[in-house]
C-alpha cells in the first residue's frame, strides 16, 4: 500500500506539472475517464480560452487533429468539446502514460490557432489475463531447493493502480510464488522450488496462479500449473548473457536474422539438448519476430515501421530435455529511413481574398507534418516564385502564407499557389500542394473615355429623338463595379439647358437630340457626359462632346433690293444716250443659309426686249448690251431670278421695271395724262400740309424709337460681354451682303420740295448707291423723285429722274398717298436697320 501511495502521488504532481506547463504555453488542458459516452462534456473551450460564441461561429471554428482519429468535437454554438467517439485507452496508447490526446482549434478572419491537450485517464475495464492458461512444466525430482521456474506473465492493458498489481498461487508445500523486478520496471513471475520433490510420492502437481489488479473492486485472472516431476536433470541451461541489444533498419525486408541469443547446460545427453522459445511477450510482437528453436537466431516475421514502434523487448526462454529453463532478454531498436514525405495541410477553406488587402495579410495557414525522425523529419517549404505572396514559419510545422505586395485583380484576377516541401534526408523525399485563390474586386478604377473629347454632326432640321452618335467608356473593374451610367452634365446652352438640347442614354450612352436644330439659330455648342460605375461609393470621369450643325438649304433668297411692295412697283431711269454696258441698277439679295447654300447666282428670267438688258450671274448688276435707240419702248419689265447653290436649290424672283427716256416729261407723256380738273387745286394745300405734318410725326418717333433702341442695344452689349455669349448678329429681311455685292446704304435723308406748280410738288431724298430709281404708282399721280446727292431736280433737268406715275388723274390725292407710303416704307426699313 506504501507503494501504491507513492505512485499515486507521482502521478498527481504528474498531472499538475502537464497543466502547470500547458497554461505557459497558452494551451489547455482538460483530463476525462475513458469510455465516456459520445455527448459526453469535455469541456467549455469558449470559457476557457476567452472567446465568445459569436467568435466561434464567425471564425468557424474548427478542430485539426493531424492524422489522429477524432474522438473529440466542437460544438461552435455551445462553445463546449464533446465526445464524438467512444476513446478506449487501451487502444489509443497501450501503457503509454500518461495517455493524451493533442489537437489544434482553428478561427479565421483573423486567423488564430490554439493546442488542447486531453488527459485520457485510466479505468479499471480489464481483468488480468493470462495468455496460456495451462502453463505445463516437467521438473526433475533432483531439482534443487531455491530452483527457479519462470511462469507465464498475466498481461493487464490497464494503467497504474487498475494495472496487474500481485500475483496468488495456491497453497502448495513444495513451492512458493516470487516476483523480480526488471530495471523497466517489469515483474518477472518464477515459482520457487521450496521443498525437494519425490516422484514416488507424487508425480504430478497441479497449482493455480492468480493475477490480481489494484483496481475498485479488484479484477483477476488465473492460470492452471500442472508440473510433471521427471527423474534426474540436475542442470538447467543459462544463458551467456541476460540481455541482449540489436538493431534493424524500418524497411528490412522479412527473413532478416537480427540477432542470435544463446544457452549452455552442464548436463550430457538428452539432458544437455536445449530449445529456444519466445515467452512473456505481447502477441502482436509474436507475429512480428520467430526464434529458431535450435540455435536460437531472432528472425524478422513482418516488416516494421519506426514510426508506429522505435523498439521491440522479447522475453526468449531455454529449456533442456529435463525441462530446467532459463530465460532473458532481446532488446531490439528499430533505426528511422527516410521512408515519409512531408504531409502538407491547408487550414483554411476560404480560397478569396480581397484586392485591396494590405501587404503581410495573413491569407492561409500551412500544417506540415514528417513522421520520419531526425534530419529526415526536418522540413523546409516554399511557394512558386514571381507572385505576390510569401511563405513564413509561424510555429513548430506550421507556415503562415502572407501578402508581400500590392494586390490588382485588373493585372491578375487568380493566383495558382503552390506549396512545396522536402525533408533533409539522404534522398530527400518531398510533396506539393496547390491552392487556387481568388482575387475579389473593389471599386478602384474609375470609367476611361475611349476618346479624351468627342465631337459629332448633325443636320438642322432634324427629327427630335434622332440618335447622334455614341459616348463609350470602360471600367477595368467587375462585375456591379464595371456597370457604367451615363449622365448629362447639367450645363446651360445660350441659357438654356443642355437637356432641351440633348439627352444621353444611362445604360448606352447613345445621345439623342431633343429638339430640331436650326443653324441660322445655333451652329455648334458642347456639354459634358459623366460616366459613372456602379461600385461603392461610384467613380466617375467626364468628357467634353461638342455638337457641330451642318447647314441645310432650308431658307430661299430674300432680295433686299429694289424694294417690292404692294402699292408701288420700283422702275429705273435710263437715258437713250447710255452706252452698251451702262449700269441700270443692281439686285441685292440675301441668302441666311452658310456655304454652297448660301451662293447666289442672278438670271434674267423675262424681260420685254432681251437683246437689251442682261444682269451679273454674280453680282445681281443689270446693265444694257447694247446701245439704247429711239425705237426701243419707253416702258421695259424685267423678270429676275435670284438662285442659291444648295442641293435642290431654293430661288427668288423679283421684277424690275425700267424707264427709257432721256427727260422727265418724256416719262410723264408716255405713262401718264397730266390734265387735271381745277376742283383739285383747292385740296392741294391741304394734302401737302397733312402729308408735312405725317411725315414729321414719323420723324420724331423714329427718332425717339432709334434712340431707345441704341441704350437697349447698349445694355445688352455690356450684358453679352460679361456673360461671354457669342454674338449673333441679326439681320433683318430682304437685308444682306453676299459674295461682296454690297447691301443698301443704311441713312437716308429726305427733303420735301415745293414749287411754283403745286402739281409738280416734289419729295426729294439722298440716292442710295448712285442709282437712279424711278417709282411708279398706279393709284397716284403724284411723283417722287431721287437725284443724286447735292443736286437739285431743277439744276439738272437731264439728270435721271425717281417718278411717280399714276394710271389716275387724281394728282394731289395720289400725290399724298404716294408719299405717305414711299415715308412709311424707308421709316421701316430705317427702324429695322437700326435694330439689327
Amino acid at each position: 500500500m506504501e507503494i501504491l501511495g507513492r505512485t499515486m502521488r507521482w502521478r498527481v504532481l504528474l498531472f499538475i506539472s502537464i497543466i502547470l506547463l500547458a497554461s505557459v504555453a497558452g494551451q489547455v488542458s482538460y483530463s476525462i475517464p475513458e469510455e465516456m459516452a459520445k455527448g459526453s462534456l469535455v469541456g467549455n473551450i469558449g470559457q476557457d480560452l476567452g472567446l465568445d460564441r459569436k467568435r466561434l461561429t464567425s471564425g468557424k471554428a474548427r478542430i485539426f487533429t493531424g492524422d489522429s482519429a477524432g474522438y473529440i468535437e466542437l460544438n461552435r454554438e455551445r462553445g463546449v468539446l464533446l465526445i464524438k467517439e467512444k476513446i478506449d485507452r487501451e487502444a489509443l496508447c497501450g501503457q503509454t502514460t500518461p495517455c493524451a490526446l493533442h489537437f489544434q482549434v482553428i478561427l479565421e478572419n483573423p486567423m488564430e490557432f490554439y493546442t488542447v491537450v486531453v488527459e485520457i485517464t485510466d479505468i479499471n475495464d480489464n481483468a488480468p489475463m493470462f495468455e496460456k492458461s495451462n502453463m505445463n512444466f516437467k521438473i526433475s525430482e533432483s531439482a534443487v531447493i531455491g530452483a527457479k521456474f519462470l511462469l507465464e506473465r498475466a498481461i493487464d492493458p490497464d494503467v497504474g493502480m487498475n494495472s496487474l498489481q500481485s500475483y496468488l498461487l495456491t497453497k502448495t508445500d513444495n513451492f512458493v510464488l516470487k516476483l523480480k523486478d526488471q530495471p523497466d520496471g517489469e515483474k518477472i513471475v518464477e515459482m520457487v522450488l521450496q521443498k525437494p520433490l519425490d516422484r514416488e510420492k507424487q508425480d504430478e502437481i497441479f497449482i493455480v496462479l492468480t493475477a490480481v489488479d489494484g483496481g475498485e473492486p479488484n479484477l483477476s485472472g488465473t492460470a492452471q500449473i500442472h508440473i510433471t516431476v521427471l527423474d534426474i536433470n540436475d542442470n538447467a541451461p543459462v544463458f551467456t548473457n541476460t540481455v541482449y541489444k540489436a538493431t534493424i533498419t524500418e524497411n528490412a525486408p522479412q527473413g532478416t536474422v537480427i540477432t542470435r541469443v544463446s544457452a549452455s547446460d552442464a548436463d550430457k545427453g538428452s539432458n544437455s539438448k536445449i530449445t529456444y522459445s519466445i515467452s512473456n511477450t505481447i502477441a502482436g510482437v509474436r507475429d512480428m519476430f520467430e526464434i529458431n528453436e535450435l540455435n536460437g537466431d531472432l528472425i524478422l516475421k513482418s516488416s516494421v515501421d519506426y514510426e508506429k514502434a522505435r523498439h521491440y523487448q522479447i522475453h526468449v526462454q531455454a529449456s533442456d530435455e529435463g525441462g530446467l529453463t532459463d530465460s532473458c532478454k532481446i532488446t531490439v531498436e528499430v533505426l528511422d529511413i527516410n521512408d515519409n514525405s512531408p504531409v502538407i495541410n491547408i487550414m483554411s477553406q476560404t480560397n478569396v481574398i480581397a484586392e485591396d488587402s494590405k501587404t503581410a495579410t495573413v491569407v492561409t495557414m500551412v500544417n506540415v507534418q514528417d513522421l520520419d525522425s531526425g534530419e529526415n523529419g526536418k522540413v523546409h517549404c516554399a511557394i512558386n516564385e514571381h507572385i505576390p505572396f510569401t511563405l513564413k514559419p509561424a510555429s513548430s510545422n506550421f507556415f503562415n502564407l502572407v501578402t508581400d505586395n500590392d494586390l490588382d485583380r485588373e493585372r491578375a484576377s487568380e493566383y495558382n499557389i503552390t506549396v512545396a516541401c522536402s525533408d533533409e534526408g539522404v534522398l530527400s523525399l518531398s510533396s506539393s500542394v496547390t491552392l487556387t485563390l481568388q482575387i475579389s474586386d473593389v471599386n478602384d478604377n474609375a470609367p476611361v473615355f475611349e476618346r479624351s473629347s468627342y465631337e459629332a454632326y448633325i443636320v438642322e432640321n432634324n427629327t427630335p429623338g434622332l440618335s447622334i452618335f455614341t459616348v463609350k467608356a470602360r471600367d477595368a473593374d467587375w462585375n456591379q463595379n464595371a456597370r457604367v451610367s451615363y449622365i448629362l452634365e447639367d450645363t446651360s446652352v445660350n441659357g438654356v439647358s443642355v437637356s432641351s438640347y440633348v439627352s444621353v442614354s444611362a445604360d448606352s450612352g447613345v445621345i439623342h437630340a431633343v429638339r430640331s436644330f436650326d443653324y441660322e439659330q445655333i451652329k455648334d455648342f458642347q456639354f459634358h457626359v459623366k460616366a459613372q460605375d456602379g461600385g461603392s461609393p461610384p467613380l466617375s470621369s467626364n468628357v467634353t462632346v461638342k455638337i457641330m450643325i451642318q447647314d441645310q438649304n432650308d431658307n430661299p433668297p430674300q432680295v433686299l433690293y429694289p424694294v417690292q411692295t404692294g402699292g408701288s412697283l420700283v422702275a429705273e431711269m435710263v437715258p437713250r444716250s447710255a452706252d452698251v454696258g451702262y449700269l441700270v441698277t443692281k439686285v441685292v439679295a440675301v441668302d441666311v443659309d452658310s456655304g454652297q447654300n448660301a451662293w447666289l447666282s442672278y438670271k434674267l428670267q423675262k424681260a420685254t426686249d432681251r437683246a437689251l438688258f442682261e444682269v451679273g450671274s454674280q453680282n445681281g448688276e443689270i446693265r444694257t448690251i447694247r446701245q439704247v435707240t429711239d425705237k426701243d419702248a419707253v416702258k421695259q419689265r424685267l423678270t429676275v431670278i435670284v438662285e442659291d447653290n444648295g442641293q435642290p436649290s431654293r430661288s427668288a424672283t423679283v421684277i424690275v421695271n425700267v424707264a427709257v427716256a432721256d427727260s422727265f416729261p418724256e416719262v410723264l407723256s408716255e405713262f401718264t395724262d397730266f390734265t387735271h380738273d381745277k376742283e383739285y387745286n383747292d385740296n392741294l394745300t391741304f394734302y401737302l400740309v397733312l402729308a408735312l405734318a405725317v411725315v414729321s410725326f414719323l420723324f420724331i418717333t423714329c427718332l425717339v424709337v432709334i434712340i431707345s433702341v441704341k441704350i437697349y442695344r447698349w445694355r445688352q452689349s455690356r450684358s453679352l460681354y460679361h456673360s461671354n455669349l457669342p454674338v449673333i448678329p441679326y439681320y433683318p429681311p430682304r437685308y444682306s451682303d453676299t459674295l461682296g455685292t454690297g447691301t443698301l446704304q443704311h441713312v437716308y435723308n429726305y427733303e420735301v420740295c415745293r414749287t411754283t406748280d403745286s402739281r409738280k410738288s416734289d419729295c426729294k431724298f439722298g440716292r442710295a448707291g448712285s442709282q437712279n430709281v424711278l417709282i411708279m404708282d398706279p393709284s397716284s399721280t403724284g411723283m417722287m423723285q431721287r437725284i443724286q446727292s447735292d443736286k437739285s431736280i431743277l439744276d439738272e433737268p437731264d439728270s435721271p429722274l425717281e417718278v411717280s406715275f399714276s394710271e389716275v388723274t387724281d394728282f394731289p390725292h395720289q400725290l399724298f398717298v404716294g408719299l405717305f407710303i414711299q415715308t412709311i416704307e424707308q421709316t421701316v426699313t430705317l427702324l429695322a436697320i437700326e435694330l439689327s
